[in-house]
């Protein structure tokens, strides 16, 4: 996750500056103060901020002066200043923009307006903060005097003294931008410039050319290279991060609006699977609950294995969506009360793969694809669809699995009846290192202790059974594919329990019959 962004205010109200610093804390940010803009120098230059904020009518130094200071200063020329005023006029607004500002903002529209300037002028200072430039001239001097210029402005700067060093500087890391000198040995600016849009994995890199010659013809010719710019020596450094920030400016909005459209394509995939979710729930009532439990099981299993916030959020989603490819499986398949022939099985078994191809195109559903396409494969190689096994398997598959397997186990169903908590944690262990993965069935048993409400402390060895209980651990150490000769003798011992369950009596999850936990030999339930 990102660190919170520093911010400092500049204004010399405290009322205004106790207002702010509470927007701005709820917004994430951490806040410092100062109360005048000689202050607000100081602190700018002791302490790295990623953002300030300043009024402009102020004692000993007002925001405009501030904010010209602290851009032609290299040590802060990089830190996004917002000018926040009460002085509104078109002339003001100009005033600011001319010492440097990065936005401006009426105090009488700040309320409305303040977080989304913020969120957008941080946004653009990470995206330049990150950029790297490559310098390309055969003089060290130039090479360091540019790149001097560029790291003070907060770029990063690689060199190199010919085109084909540059070459191989690119193939290193990728640059955001290339200044490169015209007259060098071995390749040229031209040629570099032709080679780096030749190649369709470079062509979109800004690229301007810094020579001594200002001849229009010549001029022409690198726009027709594919220039982006072209600087005549001598110029100041100045004039270098002005073409540098412009250029890079450009190709953010250009990213942005990218950024937005393909946001926009995404929201729209994902009300349309929204919808198929909501008609699938409307088919089989028991896959809501069934998705929402595996989606709370695993993100428990992700917070017990230290895994980030973000990664425990889409942990929770792909729990959600893993069995979406259900909804391509016919009613007459998917709510059959009785067991399925191998036909029929055979049907469900895709609905990994059906769920897969319909998130697919989705770019931010992709890192969870493995979940919903492999939560049916076996840590032994024996599941499917792929066969794949152990950690060739993603860690959240398999920690999907054992969920699913958990929940479905321990869910009543129009062929069976629920296990209790007890029973299914005893087949997660017979299954653990041939159906499932060992490490995740751990980290299961101690989530499950966790579990709140219906979910029942489990011991890993159950101690002080009662003659049934120890029965039922005999009966477990069976192969799974005897599942149904286990549960008979325990049917007979429990038939009044279950004649109760039938009737509708009242009957404590203690004395609850042990079902059948297959629809086809050798496989839990769906």
């Amino acid at each position: 996750m990102n660190n919170p962004p520093k911010i400092l205010i500049v204004d010399d109200s405290s009322i205004i500056r106790r207002a702010l610093k509470k927007e701005l804390e709820r917004f994430g940010a951490v806040v410092a103060q100062a109360v005048d803009g000689l202050q607000g120098q100081e602190m700018a230059l002791a302490s790295g901020f990623d953002l300030i904020i300043s009024d402009v009518e102020m004692p000993k130094l007002d925001g405009f002066d501030l904010c010209q200071r602290l851009k032609c200063n290299p040590a802060t020329r990089g830190i996004p200043v917002i000018i926040l005023s009460s002085m509104d006029h078109d002339r003001d607004v100009e005033k600011g923009f001319k010492s440097g500002a990065d936005a401006y903002i009426s105090k009488s529209e700040a309320h409305n307006h303040l977080i989304d300037t913020v969120e957008r002028v941080l946004e653009k200072s990470r995206f330049h903060r990150s950029r790297l430039i490559l310098v390309v001239d055969d003089s060290p001097s130039i090479r360091r005097l540019v790149g001097q210029g560029l790291e003070g402005a907060g770029f990063q700067v690689v060199a190199a003294g010919n085109g084909k060093q540059a070459i191989k500087r690119i193939e290193g890391r990728r640059p955001d931008l290339i200044l490169s000198d015209i007259d060098m040995p071995e390749m040229n600016g031209l040629e570099l410039c032709r080679k780096i849009h030749s190649d369709p994995s470079l062509s979109g890199i800004p690229f301007v050319i810094m020579s001594a010659n200002n001849d229009r013809a010549v001029m022409r010719s690198t726009v027709q290279s594919g220039a982006a710019g072209y600087l005549v020596k001598p110029f100041n450094l100045e004039q270098v991060v002005i073409t540098v920030e412009r250029l890079l400016s450009d190709h953010f909005l250009i990213l942005l609006k990218e950024r937005e459209r393909l946001d926009s394509e995404q929201k729209m995939m994902l009300a349309s699977i929204t919808s198929l979710i909501t008609a699938l729930e409307a088919r089989d009532p028991y896959t809501r609950g069934h998705s929402e439990a595996v989606a709370a099981i695993v993100r428990r299993m992700g917070v017990r294995m230290n895994v980030g916030p973000e990664e425990v959020e889409s942990l929770g989603i792909a729990g959600r969506l893993h069995d979406l490819g259900k909804i391509g499986v016919p009613d007459s398949i998917l709510l059959k009360p009785g067991r399925l022939s191998e036909a029929e099985f055979a049907v469900i078994r895709q609905h990994p793969v059906t769920g897969a191809s319909i998130l697919g195109s989705i770019p931010s559903i992709k890192p969870i694809l493995p979940v919903i396409l492999h939560h049916h494969e076996r840590y032994d190689g024996k599941g499917y669809p792929d066969k794949i096994k152990g950690k060739q398997i993603m860690l959240w598959a398999r920690m999907t699995a054992v969920a699913d397997t958990f929940h479905a186990l321990t869910s009543d169903r129009p062929y069976r009846r629920g296990m209790n908590r007890e029973e299914a944690m005893i087949i997660l262990e017979e299954v653990r290192g041939t159906q499932l993965c060992p490490e995740c069935v751990d980290v299961f048993r101690n989530v499950l202790q966790d579990l709140p409400g219906e979910y029942a402390v489990i011991e890993p060895r159950i101690k002080n059974r009662t003659e049934n209980q120890t029965l039922l651990a005999a009966q477990a150490a069976l192969p799974l594919q005897n599942s149904s000769l286990r549960m008979q003798s325990l049917r007979k011992e429990k038939a009044s329990e279950d004649r109760s369950y039938r009737t509708g009596r009242n009957t404590s999850s203690a004395s609850r019959v042990r079902p059948e936990p297959v629809r086809s030999a050798g496989q839990f339930p769906e």
